[in-house]
């Protein structure tokens, strides 16, 4: 049974630029998988995002996740709260439903922020903001999991550090997840399948299961086997993945 069902047929910025974001994009992903899209900067995989979580309605298709679905985001930048705490931060999330006494202090600790519970995001590193970031997607245990890019431009180790951490968190919520990146190996370590789209508009140009053993890292030599062949059957496809971003200050 599927969690999510995606028909877009298409998706036009119809004020300033009037260009095509994405085209004759049907997709669909069963409850608890972990999908990854990957393509080409400007190819849509920000704007797709958008659709599915119902925060851009204005496009023709049809996008099917179910009315009540309780949904997590986790954007290219953490966009905190910057007057609020890291727990004040998280149990925003909870609104309006009742705090569960508790629950955002024990992601917190999971993501190792014990001892920065009342600190405010001005005064937290680039990775702890994004480990906040991360708590407050899963505080409400969602049903769908977005991700935009969300470990870009931090450092490998701090970056490995939040994916060994996302990872966990969905082995025991089972969230049906979206993760966006343009990191092939990130995604071959990430995901149990891979949706690969073409230059803007975006269209799916290969979905490809990945049948690599748990756990993997980006540089096992599983995952980098993987990557070479892939590169060598799609090389245009492939090209200007891995880009390499600048790295925030870390932990």
């Amino acid at each position: 049974m599927s969690a999510l069902d995606v028909a877009i047929a298409r998706k036009t910025y119809r004020k300033g630029s009037g260009i095509t974001a994405l085209a004759e994009l049907a997709f669909a992903v069963p409850a608890g998988q972990f999908l990854c899209i990957v393509g080409p900067s400007g190819c849509g995989k920000t704007t797709l995002l958008s659709v599915v979580a119902g925060l851009d309605r204005d496009f023709e298709g049809t996008v099917g996740r179910g009315a009540d679905a309780r949904i997590g985001f986790v954007f290219q930048t953490p966009r905190l709260m910057p007057w609020l705490s890291a727990r004040d931060n998280v149990r925003l999330a909870l609104e309006p439903r009742p705090r569960e006494e508790g629950r955002a202090e024990a992601l917190l600790r999971e993501m190792n922020l014990n001892g920065q519970l009342n600190s405010y995001p001005g005064h937290l590193s680039g990775g702890q903001q994004r480990r906040v970031a991360l708590a407050r997607a899963f505080v409400n245990e969602p049903e769908l999991l977005l991700l935009d890019e969300p470990f870009t431009s931090l450092d490998a180790p701090t970056a490995q550090q939040l994916r060994d951490l996302l990872l966990a968190l969905w082995q025991k919520q089972r969230p049906t997840v979206l993760f966006v990146t343009h990191d092939l190996r990130e995604a071959l370590s990430l995901g149990d399948r891979i949706l690969f789209l073409s230059a803007g508009p975006g269209r799916i140009v290969l979905d490809l299961p990945v049948e690599l053993a748990r756990p993997r890292l980006p540089d096992s030599p599983a995952v980098e086997a993987a990557r070479k062949r892939l590169l060598d059957i799609y090389p245009d496809l492939l090209r200007g993945l891995d880009a390499p971003k600048r790295a925030e200050d870390a932990a």
